[in-house]
Formats: structure tokens, C-alpha cells, sequence
């Protein structure tokens, strides 16, 4: 079985193909964009399986298939419930929420080889993806962080973060008192531990909290700068990418 992954997060990417080699499943080939997604495919025989993040660094997977016709079938791999029906108009096995367990990830490529001797093109369970959209899963994010000053732990609420960003390796929290506070994770962790309506990944360096935007001004090559209460460390962008979600988000 010919296999590939498309995710944007390399760490995401491994821990995928890690899970998927204790199943059983080789990953023949690693993708990490849309643009690259797009020159392979048209270039390269079809794989027989595809685990397909959605939204990636230059756009939503969904425009790979936009620019080139794909009947491989598809488990997606993502942290967003919201593109379940667009999804299920492809060629869709299976609609996994990250953080990804090991469990379900078997059950899916499990469906894939029940399916793949009846029936050329796959399609998800409707009434699975019905359940999804009108229930969505209920999921606990992140109230707290526990931060280390001097000897001290000290414990900051979530909502109380104006943004999170990276730099110089290190992931920072920054409070509405105007503190900058390092922290013990990665964005990419974060993106599963953050509630999407309070955060947004406005680039591949910041996650903004709504409430602490104070205003939005255009910027240079359709982007938009942020400007949140206290912080004055960096310029706030948005991504021209993210663009038109981090405006479906504000609303």
C-alpha cells in the first residue's frame, strides 16, 4: 500500500507516521504545503491511501484538489471539526480530531481495507458526519499554565493571555499586565490545547486572544496588523493566508 501524509507541522507529521508504523502502515511520502502538495501530485503516481491535514501553512488542503484531480481515498487528520461536510463531499474514509489517538487512527485505516474490496471511491459514514456537525465533540481546553518565577511556580489563567508566541526557540506567554512568561510546550501543542473561539493562529509565530484585540489595520500585501493591550515586543500580523479566516473567525 502506497501511502502519504500531508500535515504542515513536522512534529505532527512524524508523530503520525510513528503511529502509523506501530500499525503497520509505511508512509512512503511526506508533504508539507499546499503549493508542494500540488507539484507532486502532478507529477507522481497517486498514492492508495491519503492522511490529509486541512489547514496548512499556505492555505486549506481542500484547494489541492481544487488544482488537481485526486480519487486516492482520504482519512483526514485535524484539529477543526468545522470542515467535516466539505470534507465528506471528497473522497473521505474518515474525519479524525487531533490530538489523534492510536485507536482510532487502526479503526480508520481498518475501514480503508474493509471498503477498498467493494467499493472503488470511499465515502464517510453520513449519519457519523451528521452526529459530528449537529453534536460536535465536546472537548476541555487549557484554563491554566503553571509558569516558573525565580523559585516560585506561579499559576496564570488562559483567559488572562493576550498572545502566545515563539522566539528563539522558546514559546512565550504574554499577560494583559504587560508580562512575558516562557513556557513548557510549542505552539504546535498549544493548536490542540487552545479553545479556537477564544485563540487563532494568525501566523505560524503568534496566537491572539479575541478579547485583547484593540484594533486591525491594513497592512502591506493584504495582510492586517493587530493591535493588541499591552504587548510591544513584535508586530502582530496576520498571515495573507489566514486573511479570510482570522476575519470568518472575528465573526
Amino acid at each position: 500500500m502506497n501511502t502519504l501524509i500531508i500535515e504542515d507541522e513536522k512534529p505532527s507529521a512524524r508523530r503520525l507516521q510513528r503511529m502509523l508504523d506501530n500499525i503497520g502502515v509505511k508512509v512512503d511520502t511526506l508533504l508539507h504545503s499546499v503549493e508542494e502538495s500540488i507539484t507532486w501530485f502532478q507529477s507522481n503516481p497517486h498514492p492508495d491511501l491519503i492522511f490529509l491535514d486541512i489547514q496548512l501553512s499556505d492555505g486549506l488542503s481542500f484547494e489541492i484538489f481544487e488544482a488537481v484531480s485526486i480519487t486516492s481515498p482520504i482519512i483526514f487528520t485535524t484539529a477543526y471539526d468545522e470542515y467535516a461536510l466539505r470534507a465528506f463531499k471528497l473522497n473521505s474514509i474518515d474525519y479524525l480530531l487531533k490530538p489523534i489517538d492510536e485507536a482510532e487512527l487502526k479503526k480508520a485505516v481498518e475501514k480503508y481495507q474493509q471498503r477498498l474490496p467493494q467499493q472503488g471511491l470511499m465515502s464517510l459514514d453520513f449519519e457519523a458526519i451528521k452526529k459530528l456537525l449537529v453534536n460536535p465533540i465536546e472537548r476541555d481546553y487549557k484554563k491554566r499554565f503553571s509558569v516558573k518565577v525565580g523559585q516560585h511556580l506561579k499559576l496564570i489563567s488562559t483567559e488572562s493571555i493576550e498572545c502566545f508566541y515563539s522566539e528563539n526557540k522558546g514559546t512565550y506567554a504574554h499577560t494583559a499586565e504587560g508580562r512575558n512568561y516562557l513556557l513548557d510546550t510549542t505552539l504546535e501543542q498549544l493548536e490542540q490545547e487552545l479553545d479556537p473561539d477564544l485563540f487563532f493562529r494568525i501566523n505560524r509565530k503568534f496566537f491572539v486572544n479575541i478579547n485583547a484585540i484593540q484594533d486591525m489595520i491594513s497592512y502591506t500585501n493584504s495582510r492586517l496588523q493587530i493591535k493588541l493591550g499591552s504587548f510591544r515586543e513584535h508586530e502582530v500580523i496576520v498571515a495573507r493566508e489566514r486573511v479570510r479566516d482570522f476575519k470568518d473567525w472575528l465573526e
